[in-house]
């Protein structure tokens, strides 16, 4: 066996790391930021990558696997316990998504300068006897004093940008050929990015783009702060610069909020999904397209299953920053229902964190044009730029995945989500729907449930539900957790819905009932519910004039009461 073996200078008093076994396990508190913290889990890292002190051995070969690969799963086999844990799987995570699809993102160069005004930034670099410049617009909110949070905006194609402004949130545009050009033969990549690393560098596009936004990230943490605020900052952009957006997100963890927008293979969609997904684009054209992706993925456009890892995991990798997903169910060529199996995944990530309403999706949109602004996205949107950059609100934490484009994570994958200690417990999840009810519903309000719990006999359990609703629908996302001693091998969980509600569709469990008492029972691969442990299950129905939540939950038949 070979082994890949890369170690990145950190600072010292960040990160603690001991080395056994090959791996690396962190003995410290993670360096995260308390700035907007989630859940008692800080956002942001103060670094692009908090887990470059971790010592990874990377395998020579891998094997084949058609499911998603286990997020919680180290290369050594064993599983996280703690959220502690996750700081070095996310860098076992990140070192094999460049080693097999993006290429390397090399760290922050020897010399980043700039300026930073209200009108522009001008970013240079040199590293290694190579230098190079690039420039970004800027265009700050119309009233306010500042320093101001601020939403980097990929080629100006992303979410809408007046929405951003009169939030109070200021737009930085990024013309990311500069950095990374399109049109260009693997061989001879041009831009800044491959001025200081070579123009035959294997680094796809993306990961340039990507770069490229971490270094504005430097020149405004480097500013002061007088005009953009360097702890506060997002990501967007639509289609192939929503891919980018995306890669710009999962590679920084200072970056705060990222919103990919319709990006299509490449970007947010699972790759194992996209070459049975009917229409979408398939693998191989995409890499021959444009060097989106690094040179290495060639080995990997007829075969995605031989990937050890997919991008429910790079979904995950942002966690428990800020993420909201958006795209079009109207196109098969964006590969949608790919992209929702990757959010349901990596939402199992943001879970385990307790960060499970950090992360929004939405593809329940009725215009069908590419890269439109959509009323459907404007409440969230807002939301989210509140939450995230400027620390005030609740994140949207909602999930609407049009029927047209459902994806279906339980035939995707074969592990569990764990509960991890030493960190905060949720006791909301946002393991979302597979389907909704309507493409043209207003944005949803999110109301807590009453959380319920036996004292009789038999299986023990609390149950929270989260709902999103809507006009003529809902959402109910729930968590059970087994209080009893011993654990609970098979489950049934009962509920009542209100007159003149319909169930639809549910996920994570076998549902029967549409009206009145419906009843899900678990799946293989959540039948045990350990002692403490939790499952999670959810179901979207149709309501009439009464909106309320299902009640009268039961475990196997044990009535759970209101506390």
């Amino acid at each position: 066996m070979s082994f890949a073996v890369r170690r990145r200078a950190v600072l010292a008093a960040a990160l603690a790391v001991v080395v056994g076994a090959g791996l690396a396990t962190l003995t410290t508190v993670r360096p995260f930021q308390a700035n907007a913290a989630a859940g008692g889990l800080a956002l942001t890292a103060p670094v692009e990558d908090s887990g470059a002190g971790c010592t990874v051995s990377l395998p020579g070969s891998f094997p084949a696997n058609s499911l998603l690969p286990d997020p919680f799963t180290r290369l050594d086999g064993t599983r996280i316990t703690s959220t502690s844990d996750w700081t070095c799987r996310r860098e076992e995570i990140l070192q094999l998504a460049e080693k097999t699809i993006y290429g390397t993102k090399p760290g922050k160069p020897a010399s980043v300068t700039g300026t930073v005004s209200g009108t522009s930034i001008a970013v240079n670099v040199s590293n290694q006897g190579h230098s190079a410049s690039f420039t970004a617009s800027v265009q700050l909110p119309s009233t306010g004093t500042g320093p101001f949070p601020a939403v980097i905006v990929l080629a100006g194609l992303g979410a809408d940008t007046t929405t951003i402004l009169n939030s109070g949130v200021a737009v930085i545009n990024y013309d990311p050929m500069q950095v990374g050009m399109e049109g260009t033969a693997r061989t001879n990549k041009q831009g800044a990015f491959y001025t200081l690393y070579g123009s035959s560098s294997s680094t796809g596009l993306l990961m340039a783009w990507a770069w490229g936004v971490s270094r504005i990230v430097d020149v405004i943490q480097q500013s002061g702060g007088n005009i953009l605020r360097g702890s506060s900052i997002g990501v967007t952009g639509c289609s192939r610069f929503g891919k980018g957006a995306f890669v710009s997100g999962v590679f920084d963890q200072r970056i705060a909020l990222t919103m990919p927008i319709e990006s299509g293979t490449d970007g947010a969609p699972i790759l194992r999904g996209v070459p049975g997904e009917s229409g979408a684009q398939p693998l191989g054209e995409a890499y021959n397209e444009q060097p989106w992706v690094g040179d290495a993925f060639t080995a990997f456009t007829g075969a995605p299953n031989n990937l050890p890892v997919d991008t429910h995991e790079m979904v995950g990798m942002v966690a428990p920053r800020g993420l909201f997903i958006m795209e079009n169910p109207h196109i098969d060529w964006l590969a949608a229902r790919s992209g929702s199996v990757a959010a349901l995944g990596g939402a199992e990530v943001y879970k385990a964190l307790g960060a499970g309403s950090n992360i929004s999706y939405w593809s329940d949109v009725a215009d069908a044009t590419h890269c439109a602004v959509r009323p459907e996205w404007k409440a969230p949107l807002q939301q989210s730029l509140q939450a995230f950059l400027l620390n005030t609100g609740s994140p949207p934490a909602v999930f609407r995945i049009s029927s047209l484009k459902a994806g279906n994570l339980a035939q995707w994958r074969n592990w569990t989500t764990p509960t991890l200690t030493n960190g905060p417990t949720t006791t909301t999840t946002m393991a979302p729907p597979t389907t909704t009810t309507t493409t043209s519903a207003p944005p949803p309000t999110t109301t807590t449930m009453p959380t319920t719990t036996t004292s009789s006999s038999g299986a023990q359990c609390t149950v929270s539900d989260m709902m999103n609703t809507w006009d003529t629908g809902f959402t109910a996302n729930l968590t059970v957790t087994n209080t009893g001693s011993t654990a609970v091998n098979g489950w049934t969980l009962g509920f009542t819905l209100a007159p003149g509600q319909t169930f639809t569709n549910g996920w994570n469990a076998s549902f029967t009932g549409t009206s009145g008492q419906v009843t899900g029972t678990n799946l293989s691969y959540n039948a045990s519910i350990p002692p403490n442990g939790t499952v999670t299950l959810g179901f979207n129905a149709a309501h009439g004039s009464d909106a309320s939540g299902p009640s009268g939950f039961t475990l196997n038949g044990n009535p759970c009461t209101p506390l």
